[in-house]
């Protein structure tokens, strides 16, 4: 008897061993990017396609505003300013991470586009001939288009900047005045989108094209919109814009319906804006209000709708850590960037989600959960005995 015993025990430890065999599951992460040393806060506004840069502003130790480069291999990188002043803003980057646009000051305190690469250093995109001030937003995959606005001060203008062309003036939407202002541009630069003022005296988000110029997108019932980024391939917008109800709605417009779509708000609240979208346009990101009424990051797909991503990924979140705002995404929607609350340092940091993760191979995940526990051996020992019919 006793012998029949050892063999069922020895046949059980059999099967849980061949049960806990090396099983891939997938390690989402988050990455808190961290600040200039001696800084004290950063924010990302872009992502390179793989995920492996990201771009933003930090404070540096002197309570300057720096553009930073990120990696993983090489942390934070200053880019520095233009000549003669120390302010500066990052605010995209290129496909493959080598080209970042933003803003600098120079020596006369003015604003000025530039276009960064790591031997070049910080181009001034300069100002067309009387203004004074410009800014770039948003750049093609391969870094050879930047868009963005200059101004007079009396009010700012779209521009399309191209090596050869230079700035160019997008126009206006008709019966209104030259204001408006460009945020994002497709792959290859061919669509461009943003806000312009319309002959009624509002803002209304547009998307430009060469052949069909400047399109007025509408609203969601009320008066203004702001169009913050467009698909790779052109054919989707999102930004904000105003409801019936006086609310800002995060939106979602596509060139196929040729209208707005509501992407709703998380419950309890009234307010929410988008800031990105992937290259296929079925995952959209930004920032909403929660029932407190504090901002948190969101993530939108059609089956799934609005999800705060504190709730989502609350496992990757240390005691007291919130995601305020995604601000951008990567095309295949697997990167998200932006900043929040990092509770370990006390302090606004950008951040760096990876929602698939790379394939971690454990020895003994059964359940695919990430982790060996009790429910990988509860679900060996309750299949004990099963066969293959």
């Amino acid at each position: 008897m006793m012998q029949v015993v050892h063999s069922r025990f020895n046949a059980l430890l059999s099967a849980c061993v061949l049960s806990l065999i090396a099983t891939a599951s997938w390690s989402q992460s988050l990455t808190w990017l961290g600040v200039l040393p001696g800084g004290s806060s950063s924010e990302a506004y872009g992502v390179s396609a793989d995920g492996s840069v990201v771009v933003g502003m930090a404070i540096n130790a002197a309570g300057q505003e720096r553009a930073f480069r990120w990696t993983a291999s090489g942390g934070m990188q200053d880019l520095g300013t233009l000549p003669g002043y120390n302010g500066s803003y990052a605010s995209g980057v290129s496909a493959d991470g080598r080209v970042v646009v933003g803003w600098a000051e120079n020596a006369a305190w003015e604003y000025r586009a530039f276009r960064w690469t790591a031997s070049g250093g910080m181009q001034d995109l300069g100002v067309p001939s009387g203004y004074d001030r410009s800014n770039a937003s948003g750049v093609s995959a391969d870094g050879s288009v930047v868009v963005g606005w200059y101004d007079d001060g009396l009010g700012p203008r779209t521009f399309r900047w191209t090596a050869t062309g230079g700035m160019q003036n997008l126009g206006s939407l008709s019966g209104a005045r030259n204001f408006g202002a460009a945020y994002g541009a497709s792959a290859n630069g061919t669509v461009v989108v943003g806000w312009a003022e319309n002959g009624a005296w509002q803002y209304r988000a547009f998307r430009w094209t060469a052949s069909g110029g400047m399109q007025d997108l509408g609203t969601l019932g009320g008066g203004d919109s702001y169009a913050y980024a467009v698909s790779p391939n052109g054919a989707v917008v999102v930004g904000r814009a105003w409801n019936a109800a006086g609310q800002w709605r995060a939106f979602r417009w596509t060139a196929s319906s040729g209208r707005m779509q509501d992407l709703g708000t998380l419950p309890g609240s009234n307010n929410s804006e988008a800031w990105g979208v992937s290259a296929d346009g079925a995952v959209v990101v930004g920032c909403a209000y929660n029932v407190e009424g504090s901002y948190r990051a969101f993530r939108w797909t059609a089956a799934g709708g609005m999800e705060d991503l504190n709730t989502t990924y609350a496992s990757l979140l240390t005691p007291g850590s919130e995601l305020w705002v995604a601000r951008a995404i990567s095309p295949n929607g697997r990167y998200i960037v932006g900043w929040g609350y990092n509770a370990a340092t006390y302090r606004t940091e950008a951040f760096l989600l990876d929602t698939q993760g790379t394939p971690c191979t454990l020895n003994g995940d059964v359940n695919g959960d990430g982790r060996v526990d009790d429910a990988d051996l509860l679900i060996v020992l309750f299949n004990f005995g099963n066969r293959c019919p």
